[in-house]
């Protein structure tokens, strides 16, 4: 308490005793798997293999280089973002090594009819450099010929060579002033012996010219790769740094999982998945959205379903068949590829939960970027997969291609739907987030009703907008948090305990209508 001695007014600021939570973020995605190049921003991770937050696909061009062959991740982080997904962390698995060569280049004549007469490379293997040539004024005592140039080196924006005054042949020859001075590059010239040097006004083409590094060599991929460590920032351990994940796919098994000879190593695809699975299990407020492999029929995604990937979780869903994009890179026959649906799943779980709450089950919307499935499923068909968890990925004529499931992998019936499953992960994280100023505070009567007051007022707020069912808050809710819960016993251990009960909305997933004739009778 303040202590008054002068005569006067007081102002003094009273902390409310109820506070109010706010819901713990729903759609913020992961990706883990191949891209086109890592970042080169952070020194701190040179090889780009740490979480990074992007929230638009320029922004993931920036970063991690744009659509490529052999990289499915960017293919979905695009349909992700189509689909309405506003947030997601990429984790980039190495899958190449750069290939050890000197990055090479060739300089054009300014006659296009004499060709590349000056061709670079690099002395360090793989080096990022750029050439800029520019014309340069003769000296007096020049004898006939081109006109001198300027050769600078340039590693990204900074300059670290420059040559002025160069010549092809003379005093200062540029194959001997570079060769013999040069740290970062070596020169050659290739110009046909009848060429009449004497007569050339301007021998090579002014401009900044790259030098090409050569194709990274693939390496192999392994589960333990996909899975990383937690230490190290890498592989799917890697996100638990990113506390705010509620969504994590591994797009690119197919790249890692499909041997020489065009078969795939189903039991790498089980592996990964298995991590996957353990990982959202550990963190609890993730759920990972997991692809079937490709070619399957019915028949036989029920069969991997129940004799290879024998998973029970309520932190993991299963999508199938998988879907047909357009192909960025490919031409012709190529000009569209199949690709495993996570990703775009993932972005109709993102836009569910931002029009309608995450206790809206993910199903019957349209996906955005779609023009095909690899393989129809009829309602029979469909019929034998949705009791195993297998969502099905259905096109409906002109109400377009949907997602026809939301159920998890999980043989519990308390859990077996998605949007349950989520639901609880955010009311959660959202008390867990919320809640933290009520430790070390004392364990008496009036923090037991503030701890109430806050978990009713946010829970009647789901009530209002749909999130639990029950035609009256007492239905929907309880939060107990009194002496029945905390005895003295569990005071003197220092714990405060509440009990916090929901009555969650479960989906419509078979709308029934059973009609029959009335018929008439004599009155």
């Amino acid at each position: 308490m303040p202590t008054y001695t002068a005569p006067g007014v007081y102002v003094e600021e009273v902390p409310s005793s109820q506070k109010v939570l706010t819901s713990a973020p729903t759609a913020v995605a992961a990706f883990v798997g191949f891209t086109e190049k890592a970042p080169a921003d952070d020194p701190n991770d040179p090889q780009g293999l740490a979480p990074r937050l992007v929230t638009s696909w320029t922004q993931y061009e920036k970063l991690y280089g744009g659509f490529v062959a052999g990289a499915v991740l960017p293919l979905s982080v695009y349909g992700y973002f189509l689909n309405g997904g506003t947030q997601a962390y990429i984790v980039r698995i190495p899958n190449a090594e750069p290939a050890g060569e000197p990055a090479r280049g060739a300089i054009p004549a300014a006659d296009r009819s004499l060709g590349t007469p000056l061709s670079i490379e690099s002395v360090e293997p793989d080096a990022a450099l750029s050439i800029v040539i520019e014309s340069a004024e003769p000296a007096d005592d020049a004898e006939d010929g081109p006109a001198p140039f300027n050769l600078t080196v340039l590693d990204g924006d900074e300059v670290v060579e420059s040559f002025s005054g160069l010549t092809i042949g003379g005093p200062n020859d540029a194959v001997k002033t570079v060769n013999a001075t040069a740290t970062k590059i070596k020169i050659a010239v290739d110009i046909a012996s009848d060429v009449d040097l004497a007569s050339q006004l301007e021998l090579l083409k002014p401009g900044t010219y790259t030098l090409e590094t050569a194709a990274p060599v693939p390496v192999p991929v392994t589960g333990r790769k996909f899975a990383g460590s937690e230490s190290a920032r890498s592989g799917i351990s890697g996100l638990a740094i990113a506390d705010d994940v509620t969504i994590v796919a591994v797009p690119d098994l197919v790249t890692a999982a499909t041997k020489e000879d065009g078969t795939l190593d189903l039991g790498l695809w089980k592996a990964v998945q298995t991590s996957l699975i353990a990982h959202c299990e550990q963190h609890s407020n993730r759920v990972a959205i997991l692809d079937a492999p490709p070619g399957l029929t019915p028949q036989q995604v029920k069969e991997w379903r129940t004799e290879v990937a024998q998973f029970d979780s309520a932190f993991a869903s299963l999508y199938y068949p998988w879907i047909k994009v357009e192909n960025p890179v490919g031409q012709g026959a190529e000009a569209e590829v199949l690709i495993p649906p996570s990703g775009h799943v993932a972005g109709v779980w993102a836009r569910t939960d931002e029009t309608r709450g995450v206790w809206k089950a993910p199903a019957n919307d349209t996906i955005r970027g779609v023009l095909d499935v690899e393989r129809g499923i009829t309602q029979t068909e469909q019929g034998i997969l949705n009791p195993l968890g297998i969502n099905a990925i259905r096109p409906f004529g002109a109400r377009g291609i949907r997602i026809w499931g939301a159920r998890t992998l999980s043989s519990d019936t308390d859990w077996q739907y998605l949007n349950v499953r989520r639901l609880f992960n955010m009311v959660e994280s959202t008390i867990l987030e919320g809640t933290q100023w009520a430790v070390f505070e004392p364990n008496n009567v009036k923090l037991w009703e503030g701890v109430t007051r806050t978990l009713t007022g946010f829970l009647h707020g789901l009530w209002q907008q749909g999130a639990l069912f029950g035609a009256s808050a007492d239905q929907a809710f309880f939060v107990r948090c009194d002496s029945t819960t905390n005895t003295p016993e569990s005071i003197d251990q220092g714990k405060l305990i509440v009990e916090v009960g929901l009555a969650p909305v479960k989906p419509a997933e078979f709308v029934i209508f059973r009609i029959s004739q009335n018929k008439q009778s004599a009155s």
